[in-house]
């Protein structure tokens, strides 16, 4: 296909008269038509550190300029700062944001004795670091050199001097084979010669004196028959003769004295039927009297003076109704007249002087809204004023000096409650007040002027009853009167001057039959009569001079028989001669000049194959040469600046390897560099002058923990940024019969990409390799008749020529 050389000793036909001119003309046609002017702009690669992320999927996003604020909308219920797994927290409740991450649930915690923590969960980085499971933050947030690594997941943590015991599901610690249980030297990692080597998960551990507890799932520990809890020596490893035998798992337990507390899942243990909790004799194993018998199982208890604090997911306990949480007396089992009254699950307490801490999934305790973190004052238990909020679980908490150091599968906390829409500062990237307070998904926003409209599944939003469809106040986030009171799903929403068209699922909107597809008065909110009647849902609408562009599962619409695209006449609502029929659904369709792009689940578009996504002509219908052919659905798109940002399941478009999210030339449909790489799909994007916002199911992108939505900063580039004029291109002959010769001079030898692509944007050729410095050549052998874009990029310019093929 090709060979290169120098140019010293090569031979060619070369017609300079016929190419110089339209090489030039053509190389400066291609940068300005790709938005590469001296004002386009670039993204980075690595998100905003600042954009507060949700905990749900945003599958709308919409940039108001006006107020510089971004718009969200979709099955999240929070949003806050980045902060996965792990934070630390102070005793006003404001999280320490200098700590590093783990990129997994944190499980256990216990303070180093240092100011800092010891951390052990289902992680294999911390703060970027490999850690295996487990890790020891500095007191400063920063991350401790200490790394003994455990092979599976760690679920207990207890420290007893200078030694750290370990519990969880890992069979080797350190390098050193250890079954589900170890001793570690808590300055140097190293592991002790302590080895019980259970059978099975051990999830709960104390000390108390020469005797450490343990409790889990195992049947056998310490060399011994012991049903899931066992009393094992801290000088030898070996069961002691103590064995209460529990007939399920154990999954807390505390020591008070001569009192051992177990909290699980069992309903025999120490001899006695015991539902879920027990008090057990330190030293014969046997279960006491003491039997607050809850109607479902504990996750954690502790016991602080003459009371034990437990949580989990019963309602009654120690004869008492009793949600999820409760205290009992240590000494009857009664429940105490302590009452939080949690609306879901606690799954961890900790007792911290007179306040204490609960973690779990809840959304409202101690008579207050909070979400899954609370201080409950240990007399009252009324929720203090200490408030992080987590966006998801909390699974473990510890404490030490004031400071709480939280783990769970959160991934952000220190946020705010918003249901399913929120506004966020473009700048600050936090979550402005606005908050109308939707009660099911919001699936599509769109703003004009003060009103924010707002389509989904919700039956409930800014303070007022507002089926699927809802005019929202800018300002304050009320609902306005505005009520067209869909029967279904709203998808898709376009504001004209002189109407709100929507789309969705809906057979009935603004007091009308209407099959999936509407006109709304923006005054009333009633349907007119422009009524294109799809025969199958539209998810998708785009507007432009008169005539309003549809895309979706439908066959017919607008009295006319259309596959799945569509143009309507805005003022009679017939479909126009524009005919493009795709193969398959269209999820998107975006308006940008002439041109009216698609995505969607086709691979054909107007008779002409096209992977996911199409270019056509707006006024024509006909399908333009540009085809970036995705391999899988794509969901979404924006257009600005010379690129189209496309989201969806592919893992390859535009000719380059690019995983569900990409940037693609407007002209030529080739993928620029921008490659953040979610680990799950983009659903929605916004564009300012400043960044980029991406949405989606994603939990990760770019590398980097980011759930469900990042920002990506746009910086400008000048021509000479991104075509580097230094670069010297030729292409010599031009017009070619077959093979043309692509010249460039290099100051020093460099590695060069070429590529190859052709007038519908497919790439027909490419290459990597090094050149030599001075003049090189690179052979090219075109596929055929037509025009050929040849792009050459080095460390010192890149530049693009486009050649003919003449076929003669």
């Amino acid at each position: 296909m090709h060979f290169r050389k120098t140019i010293a000793g090569w031979h060619m036909r070369a017609r300079p008269r016929r190419f110089f001119p339209a090489t030039m003309a053509l190389a400066v046609w291609l940068a300005g038509a790709a938005g590469l002017s001296p004002d386009a702009l670039a993204q980075e690669n690595q998100p905003r550190e600042n954009t507060w992320v949700t905990n749900g999927a945003v599958i709308t996003t919409a940039y108001d300029p006006s107020a510089n604020r971004v718009y969200i909308g979709g099955s999240f219920t929070y949003v806050g700062p980045s902060e996965p797994h792990g934070a630390a927290i102070d005793v006003s409740g404001d999280v320490r944001f200098n700590y590093v991450n783990p990129n997994g649930e944190v499980s256990a915690s216990v303070p180093d004795g240092a100011g800092g923590w010891y951390i052990g969960g289902d992680f294999t980085e911390v703060g970027g670091q490999p850690r295996e499971n487990l890790a020891r933050i500095n007191a400063d947030g920063s991350l401790h050199p200490w790394n003994p690594g455990a092979n599976d997941r760690v679920m207990a943590l207890f420290l007893s001097g200078t030694t750290l015991y370990i519990g969880g599901s890992f069979t080797s610690i350190a390098g050193q084979t250890r079954n589900r249980i170890a001793a570690l030297d808590a300055a140097t990692g190293q592991v002790q010669s302590w080895n019980p080597s259970a059978n099975g998960a051990v999830r709960a551990i104390a000390v108390s004196g020469s005797t450490l507890y343990a409790g889990g799932e195992f049947t056998t520990i310490g060399g011994q028959s012991r049903g899931r809890v066992a009393a094992l020596s801290v000088s030898t490893g070996q069961a002691t003769a103590w064995n209460p035998n529990a007939d399920q798992a154990i999954l807390t337990l505390a020591v008070s004295g001569n009192t051992v507390y177990v909290g699980g899942f069992f309903e025999s243990i120490g001899g006695k039927a015991r539902n879920h909790i027990a008090a057990l004799d330190a030293t014969t194993g046997v279960a006491s009297s003491w039997n607050p018998n809850p109607n479902q199982f504990v996750f954690t208890l502790v016991s602080s003076g003459n009371t034990v604090y437990v949580g989990g997911p019963f309602s009654t306990i120690g004869g008492q109704s009793r949600p999820y949480i409760a205290a009992l007396d240590a000494t009857t089992g009664q429940a105490t007249a302590w009452n939080p009254q949690a609306n879901s699950t606690v799954q961890t307490l900790v007792v911290s002087g007179t306040t204490v801490y609960a973690g779990g999934s809840f959304t409202a305790i101690g008579g207050q809204d909070r979400l899954n973190i609370a201080a409950l004052d240990a007399t009252t238990g009324q929720a203090t004023p200490w408030s992080p909020s987590a966006g998801a679980r909390i699974t473990s908490l510890s404490s030490s000096g004031g400071t709480v150091y939280a783990g769970g599968l959160f991934t952000s906390i220190g946020g705010v409650a918003r249901g399913y829409i929120a506004a966020l500062d473009a700048t600050t990237g936090q979550a402005l007040p606005w908050d109308p307070g939707a009660d099911k998904p919001v699936r599509r926003i769109a703003v004009a002027g003060n009103t924010v409209y707002a389509g989904g599944e919700f039956t409930s939003v800014g303070g007022k009853l507002r089926n699927h469809i809802a005019a929202l106040d800018a300002v304050t986030g009320q609902a306005t009167d505005w009520s067209p009171d869909a029967n279904g799903h709203v998808w898709s929403l376009e504001v004209s001057p002189d109407a709100v068209y929507a789309s969705g699922e809906f057979t009935n909107i603004g007091g009308q039959s209407r099959s999936y597809i509407a006109a709304l008065s923006k005054t009333s909110g009633q349907a007119t009569a422009w009524n294109p009647g799809a025969n199958k849902p539209v998810f998708a609408l785009a507007s432009r001079a008169g005539t309003l562009y549809a895309g979706g599962d439908f066959t017919t619409i607008g009295g006319a028989s259309r596959a799945y695209i569509a143009a309507l006449d805005a003022a009679t609502g017939q479909a126009t001669p524009w005919i493009a029929n795709a193969d398959n659904k269209v999820y998107n369709v975006v308006i940008s000049g002439d041109l009216l792009y698609a995505a969607g689940d086709f691979v054909s578009m107007g008779g002409q194959p096209r992977g996911h996504i199409a270019a056509l002509n707006a006024a024509t219908g006909q399908v333009t040469p540009w085809n970036p052919d995705a391999d899988a659905q794509v969901y979404n798109l924006a257009v600005d600046g010379g690129v189209v940002y496309a989201g969806g399941n592919f893992s390859q478009i535009g000719g380059q390897q690019r995983a569900r999210i990409a940037g693609l030339d407007a002209v030529t449909g080739l993928a620029n560099a921008w490659n953040p790489t979610p680990n799950l799909r983009a659903m929605s994007f916004a564009v300012s002058d400043n960044a980029v916002y991406v949405g989606g199911h994603f939990t990760s992108i770019a590398g980097q923990p980011r759930s469900y939505f990042a920002a990506f900063k746009r910086t400008p580039v000048s021509t000479q940024a991104a075509f580097k004029p230094e670069l010297s291109l030729l292409a010599m002959p031009n017009p070619a019969h077959r093979v043309t010769c692509i010249r460039f001079t290099l100051p020093e030898a460099a590695d060069a990409h070429i590529r190859v692509v052709d007038s519908s944007g497919r790439l027909v050729h490419a290459f990597n390799g090094q050149f030599g410095p001075g003049t090189s050549a690179y052979r090219v052998e075109l596929p055929g008749v037509g025009l050929f874009s040849v792009e050459v990029d080095t460390p010192i310019g890149r530049s693009v020529v486009r050649v003919v093929g003449s076929g003669y």
